[in-house]
């Protein structure tokens, strides 16, 4: 009941439109029980009557009827179908606005592909109930209806008879109906395993190659495939014992109505007329007996796809706006950490982290993998919460800004880069929709990226493969920085941004970025201690611990971890800088 609650909450702004097609439903349900009566008064009144001059009319008003019935048919069918896109339309548009609200823990925890079911499969199987299966349920019931009343009121007797088979149909279709509903929502998951596996092996082709793993890949998707078969099968097999049945008992209204009907005939209690006429109704009994395994089959797919597209309306992220959450101009910048802890289930990511970056100073943060580098640029950009301490950005909570008016305040380049399957320079202004083309050309030649995009076939309209396939690592690295750098942010960062650029491609970067990030608070996390050595504050991360905060020169006169792991890294450093120095001055 609360699947039919829910699908009315879309259909009610159209109750008007959709109520007047459902009636329009019961008139061509009605109007179609004229030309069967009609034509046992053929028989009574112009064959065995000999009434000729009424044949001529009776036929033009079988064709005016038939004529009408299908303009009334066509017209509810359309509206139907329009209807339903409509509402479909609203549907995806609401399930794709929520996905763009859950944070990265929903989609830690979902499957692409099971997203992808859900709004594309589940979604149209709710469209086929609003545009066909509703106004079919209706069509049936009243057809059935208006069928046993003309019988009725034809003979009695008769249409008693027929209706003996009822209770058995109404029996067998209850118990189809409880069998198949779980058979669907065993297909639906399975239908839903496939597709995360056909997604995987998609977005991870390169990996698969990689590894030579196509027999591997090929045999995990004959399981799935085999299992969605299996599931479809096990809903055929349900189907396939009781439509048999139910179609067995509407063809034994065939039967009934030849054998008591001639009966009756013999007996001078009805004509061969209304005999006739029984016969041309007999449609409006045996046609909705045999649909309802079908119009159950095709309810419980309805039932079994809205759930899952409720369940995902229905799931609310957990990092949500405050109701007073502010929206200052600009964000300044200052950022400070306080006592800040955080844990991924039982695993500790931050334990206790303290420091404090003011207004366009440059943090720079290194430690191993794991050491919780990402999670703490994460709470930065609040995509996940702090279980204790406090994230303070100009000197007030993180919690207390809008999500919306932080995350405006803050870019990113990610060393997993994401790039759009668009232009270039549609990549580039992916945050400011509005720069222009000299703009995008300037912080293109910032990130090092503007002489190899000027050396493509298409330059700056090239349109990248999806994910950036096509594209060196560190050419997609350097298209995700001038992304960042063209949203002129109040905090910017560079995650492991130049891991895929040579040494020297690094440094040329490195001087830019260190004149414009004088205007911004900037975070740069690396392996490379060439990234961060020029910054204010360096930060040694170690399991989720800040184990040393200070400048290089502070950190190496420690001859602690940092220093450690300059001397292994760049035990000549100095004198590699010295040399570039001295050729790019040449």
């Amino acid at each position: 009941m609360e699947t039919f609650k829910w699908i009315w909450g879309y259909l009610k702004d159209y109750k008007f439109k959709y109520g007047f097609c459902l009636v329009l439903v019961l008139v061509a349900a009605l109007i179609s029980m004229i030309n069967p009566i009609l034509g046992g008064i053929i028989v009574d009144r112009v064959l065995e009557g000999g009434e000729t001059n009424i044949l001529i009319p009776i036929l033009l008003i079988t064709v005016v009827t038939a004529l009408v019935k299908n303009i009334v048919a066509y017209t509810y069918q359309m509206s139907f179908e329009r209807i339903s896109q409509n509402i479909l339309i609203r549907i995806r548009k609401d399930l794709f606005d929520k996905l763009l609200t859950l944070d990265v823990d929903f989609y830690k925890q979902m499957k692409t592909g099971d997203l992808m079911a859900r709004i594309t499969g589940d979604t149209d199987l709710l469209r086929h109930f609003i545009a066909w299966v509703i106004y079919n349920i209706l069509n049936n019931v009243s057809v059935f209806v208006f069928g046993l009343l003309c019988m009725w009121f034809i003979n009695p007797t008769l249409t008693i008879a027929m209706l003996i088979v009822c209770p058995f149909i109404a029996f067998f279709t209850e118990k189809m109906s409880r069998r198949i509903g779980p058979t669907f929502h065993k297909a639906r998951e399975a239908y839903s395993r496939l597709n995360s596996v056909v997604q995987e092996n998609i977005s991870g082709n390169r990996i698969v190659k990689a590894f030579s793993k196509e027999d591997y890949e090929i045999e995990k998707f004959n399981r799935q495939n085999a299992f969605y078969k299996e599931a479809n099968m096990d809903t055929i097999e349900v189907t396939q014992h009781y439509i048999p049945i139910l179609e067995f008992l509407a063809s034994f209204l065939t039967v009934v109505m030849i054998f008591i009907g001639g009966i009756l005939v013999i007996q001078d209690q009805m004509t061969i007329g209304d005999l006739m006429a029984f016969n041309g109704l007999l449609w409006a009994l045996n046609n909705p007996m045999r649909s309802a395994g079908y119009l159950i089959n095709d309810t419980q797919r309805f039932i079994a796809s809205s759930k899952k597209i409720r369940e995902l309306l229905a799931t609310e992220s957990k990092i949500q706006n405050q109701e007073d959450a502010q929206e200052p101009e600009r964000i300044k910048g200052e950022i400070e950490f306080k006592n800040v802890s955080f844990s991924f289930e039982d695993t500790d990511a931050l334990r206790k982290v303290s420091f404090k970056a003011k207004p366009g100073q440059t943090i720079g943060i290194i430690g191993h993998t794991g050491a919780g580098k990402s999670t703490l640029i994460n709470l930065i950009c609040r995509f996940y919460e702090p279980v204790s301490g406090q994230v303070l950005i100009d000197g007030k909570d993180i919690r207390s800004y809008s999500l919306k008016k932080l995350r405006e305040s803050i870019a990113m380049a990610m060393q997993e880069v994401f790039l759009f399957s668009d232009t270039i320079e549609a990549n580039i202004r992916y945050g400011v929709p509005r720069a222009s083309s000299n703009q995008i050309q300037q912080f293109a030649a910032m990130a090092e990226a503007d002489s190899f995009i000027r050396s493509m076939p298409e330059g700056y309209d090239t349109v990248v493969g999806e994910r950036g396939v096509g594209l060196s690592g560190g050419q997609r690295q350097r298209i995700a920085l001038a992304r960042a750098l063209i949203k002129d942010p109040s905090v910017l960062i560079l995650d492991d941004t130049t891991s895929a650029l040579d040494m020297e491609t690094e440094m040329r970067i490195q001087q830019k970025l260190n004149e414009t990030t004088r205007k911004r608070t900037t975070f740069i996390i690396a392996h490379r201690i060439s990234s961060v050595k020029a910054a204010d504050l360096i930060l040694v991360l170690r399991r989720g611990r800040v184990i040393e905060q200070g400048t290089h020169d502070e950190l190496m006169a420690l001859k602690g971890h940092y220093y450690k792991v300059f001397e292994t890294q760049f035990g000549d450093f100095d004198q590699e800088l010295a040399d570039f120095t001295q050729k790019e001055a040449n």
